[in-house]
């Protein structure tokens, strides 16, 4: 026998609920690690020391590293979203304290391994595109959701896109330079931007 009928019965195992749920394993430890030790150097076989297995195991549950990266990126991003929505839930109910109420969080716990694989995405657009496509996808139902309820779509979607693009300039600027006083004059201009639109 040689081994392939195996091999092909443990990939089908890999879809099945039970699959499912390793593959969940290991992805958080996989994601634990990079949220500590960052992008870079990051290897199949780095990351199966972190998830406590062999760099074989994880490619039967992913396609390769650059899969495993962008996934592992995925799951730090949507950690950050969930801590945002919960700050931006706590916050006062115009929608620019809701914006102003995320910017801790986005700067916060693993910020600057997500700053790097936005910085990745843009330096090798041709292997890590999806990287930065994917966090449009990933924030912008969320802006969406704290937009006012009574908007028309059209409107939530033009604000919710400026939102994620001066916030993303916000955390370039803080990652490049570190000018806290220039954020915090930014933040009042959008502040007054989003107030006046609310207002409208």
């Amino acid at each position: 026998m040689d081994g392939t009928a195996g091999r092909a019965g443990y990939r089908r195992s890999a879809g099945s609920a039970r699959g499912e749920a390793r593959r969940l394993e290991l992805l958080e430890k996989v994601s634990d690690e990079l949220g500590v030790n960052g992008l870079v150097d990051f290897s199949l076989r780095r990351a199966a020391r972190a998830a406590g297995t062999t760099h074989k195991v994880l490619l039967y549950y992913f396609d390769g590293p650059e899969d495993l990266l962008t996934q592992a990126v995925l799951r730090l991003r949507t950690r950050r979203i969930d801590r945002s929505m919960a700050a931006a839930a706590s916050a006062d109910l115009t929608l620019a304290g809701r914006v102003r109420a995320m910017w801790p969080v986005l700067i916060g716990e693993e910020a600057w391994v997500l700053d790097q694989a936005i910085g990745l995405a843009m330096y090798d657009s041709g292997r890590y595109a999806q990287l930065a496509r994917e966090a449009s996808k990933q924030y912008l139902p969320f802006l969406l959701s704290i937009c006012p309820a009574d908007w028309d779509a059209q409107r939530k979607h033009e604000v919710a896109e400026l939102i994620l693009g001066v916030l993303r300039g916000f955390l370039v600027e803080w990652r490049t330079s570190g000018d806290a006083a220039g954020i915090e004059a930014g933040f009042a201009a959008l502040d007054r931007a989003l107030t006046a639109e609310e207002s409208a």
